[in-house]
């Protein structure tokens, strides 16, 4: 049954979007716990009760040394080897925002050769220099992999971040992003639906308009807008034009992230 399925959320030290996130798994039928970060790192082993994560938003550790960098630190030395047991085993972990922020200092995205304890890339500040608090049109790539964003085309999430940029001098190693599928979501032109580069569409400048990456399993996945903010229909900001065009939808679109998710560990 799916509210059998238990999902931890990590929550604690200036990390803030735990009653959303909370809901949103609620609103898919899993189970969702909160865990103080403190309490894990002293009960790594509770990893095992749950059959998956979420890392959440908000300002972990203050962003000091930039976002996410401290709390990726904490859980390496701390909690890597229960993370890996955790991965191995098929389960499924999802970030937003500050959490796709950590995933990534973590090493967790983009997990290329299984290796999912060293950074490969960054999530530097965003071009245009200031905090970004609004809403994007993103597209999804059908050939990903990715368990989170299967079935979907296109969404409008929003955006609140400082740092959401993902980065890397490293050619190479975008290419091999792109060639593995780990790219399921980019910043799109609403007018065009095309990705895009250009601003304010492309809030932050990301490379390849990536605005999540997933690892080659598909398991694993972060992004930076926030899909457990958009919940309710009336979430987004056109939704009142939207109820008179009859477009309105039936519920927040984020939630189908969730509900991808807890498809797939019924079937598994």
């Amino acid at each position: 049954m799916a509210s059998e399925i238990p999902v931890l959320i990590i929550t604690g030290y200036g990390l803030n979007c735990e009653d959303e996130s909370r809901y949103a798994w609620e609103l898919a039928g899993a189970r969702p716990v909160l865990v103080h970060f403190s309490d894990l790192l002293a009960q790594p082993q509770r990893l095992r009760e749950f059959a998956a994560l979420m890392f959440i938003g908000g300002f972990a550790y203050g962003d000091h040394m930039t976002s996410g960098h401290v709390f990726a630190l904490r859980a390496k030395h701390r909690l890597s080897g229960e993370l890996d047991k955790f991965i191995s085993q098929g389960k499924l972990i999802l970030g937003a925002c500050n959490g796709f922020q950590i995933m990534v200092k973590l090493g967790l995205l983009p997990g290329l050769d299984g290796n999912y304890f060293a950074q490969k890339l960054s999530i530097i500040q965003n071009d245009c220099g200031t905090f970004q608090d609004r809403w994007v049109r993103l597209s999804f790539e059908a050939s990903s992999p990715c368990v989170f964003t299967r079935g979907l085309s296109f969404m409008d999430l929003p955006v609140r971040h400082g740092e959401g940029k993902v980065f890397t001098l490293d050619k190479a190693l975008l290419h091999r992003l792109e060639a593995s599928g780990c790219v399921p979501c980019r910043y799109a032109d609403p007018s065009t639906g095309q990705p895009t580069q250009k601003f304010p569409c492309n809030p932050n400048g990301a490379l390849n308009a990536i605005a999540g990456l997933c690892d080659p399993t598909g398991r694993i996945f972060g992004l930076m807008p926030h899909p457990e903010a958009y919940l309710y229909p009336e979430n987004h900001p056109q939704w009142d034009m939207q109820k008179l065009l009859g477009t309105l939808p039936e519920f927040g679109l984020g939630l189908l992230f969730f509900r991808n998710a807890v498809d797939h560990l019924q079937k598994v």
